[in-house]
C-alpha cells in the first residue's frame, strides 16, 4: 500500500511541476529547444517513474530503521539549508559543507570528507562558473 501511495504522490508532484514549466515566460531571443524543454523532461521521467511504482508495487516492501529514516531526514534538512545559505554563503563554501556532511554520512573518513567537499565545490565551479561562464551565488569572498 506504502508504495501506490509514493507512486501517486509522486505523480501528482510530477503534474504539478509540469504545470510550474508551462508558466515559465519564453523571451523572443531564446534556443530552439527553450526553457521549458529541461523541466518537462524531469516531470515526464518523475511522472512515468510514479505510475510505474504506483501500478507495480513492491509484494513487501521493506522501510528503513528509525535511525535510517533520521539519517535520511537529515540530509534533507542539509539540502533545505544548503538551498539557503546558497546566497549569503556563496556557491563553492555552501557547496562544501554540504558534500563534506553527505560525504560524512556515507562513511568517509576526515580527510576524505574535506576533499571531496572542496574536491566537489571547487570543481563543480571551474566547471559551470569558468569553463561554461554561468553565473553561480557569489559568497563574502567574491565566489
Amino acid at each position: 500500500m506504502s508504495d501506490r501511495i509514493f507512486g501517486l504522490v509522486g505523480a501528482l508532484l510530477a503534474i504539478g511541476y509540469a504545470f510550474a514549466a508551462m508558466q515559465i515566460e519564453e523571451s523572443f531571443l531564446s534556443d530552439v529547444v527553450g526553457p521549458k524543454a529541461f523541466p518537462l523532461i524531469i516531470a515526464t521521467v518523475l511522472g512515468i517513474s510514479s505510475l510505474v511504482i504506483a501500478l507495480r508495487p513492491d509484494a513487501s516492501p521493506v522501510w528503513p530503521p528509525l535511525n535510517r529514516l533520521a539519517e535520511i531526514f537529515a540530509a534533507v534538512v542539509v539540502m533545505i539549508l544548503y538551498a539557503e545559505l546558497l546566497p549569503e554563503i556563496g556557491f563553492i563554501i555552501a557547496t562544501a559543507f554540504a558534500a563534506a556532511y553527505l560525504a560524512w554520512r556515507l562513511g568517509s573518513s576526515v580527510l576524505e570528507l574535506v576533499l571531496v567537499g572542496l574536491g566537489t565545490s571547487i570543481g563543480i565551479y571551474a566547471i559551470f562558473h569558468l569553463v561554461l561562464g554561468l553565473s553561480l551565488a557569489r559568497g563574502p569572498f567574491g565566489f
